[in-house]
């Protein structure tokens, strides 16, 4: 009996003890204050997510094109123009490309066109892009240059047109292969594909006249060697 009344009081003070203890509140995670620009960087997210959504919902409409994701090669896709023409064009597109992040945009467009001496009013600018902009970008790629010359040389650009005038300015002949005038832009496609024949007759004079320089500049070091000899003996 004394037993069993020590461990009631026993297990009535261990109750009384543990009762006794504060339970430690549960902890929380301290409120982390958000970083400075967040809600910018947030509304930028947002604008980009946006400007993404519209464009394909563009491209599903048929109001853009995709970016094409192949390899441009400008002598396989305009074969109406020789190789020197699309060389000429391609200096001519890098001297204006001052940014030379491999487009012409507005600004730059509208220096070149002061410069040729047939300066645009702004929205004169944004039409002339608009005209050749196939990826709905507003500037220039060197594919999109090309096609103004391919337009100018299948008389598909207007009279008033600011393209028009930018390539005859160009000092660029475009005529050379017989098309200009035509008024069908796909019969002059099938006329220039009969000189492709041409491209590889470039190619080998190109060769040749590097194999002839090399000749010269052997035959000069020889004939160099050959005065020298004739001074030192």
């Amino acid at each position: 009996m004394a037993s069993e009344e020590l461990a009631r009081k026993l297990q009535s003070r261990l109750s009384a003890t543990q009762e006794a203890v504060p339970r430690p509140e549960p902890e929380q995670s301290p409120v982390r204050p958000k970083p400075q620009g967040s809600d910018a960087a947030c509304g930028d997210s947002s604008s980009e997510l946006s400007a993404k959504l519209t464009r394909r919902l563009d491209i599903n409409e048929g109001n853009a094109a995709p970016r094409a994701t192949r390899v441009f090669n400008p002598y396989t896709e305009f074969k109406e123009f020789s190789r020197k023409q699309i060389k000429d064009m391609e200096g001519m597109f890098k001297r204006y490309d001052t940014g030379k992040d491999g487009f012409i945009d507005l600004m730059e467009l509208k220096l070149m066109m002061e410069k040729l001496g047939a300066p645009q009013t702004h929205l004169g600018l944004k039409n002339m892009i608009k005209e050749v902009d196939e990826d709905f970008d507003g500037k220039l790629s060197f594919r999109e240059f090309l096609l103004i010359f391919r337009r100018a040389a299948a008389g598909e650009l207007q009279e008033e047109s600011g393209l028009l005038a930018l390539a005859r300015l160009s000092e660029i002949d475009v005529s050379t292969q017989g098309v200009l005038g035509a008024k069908d832009f796909f019969e002059a496609k099938m006329q220039a594909l009969s000189v492709g024949s041409k491209f590889e007759a470039e190619i080998r004079e190109e060769k040749e006249e590097r194999k002839r320089q090399e000749e010269e500049k052997k035959q000069r070091h020889a004939a160099f060697k050959q005065l020298q000899s004739t001074f030192c003996s």
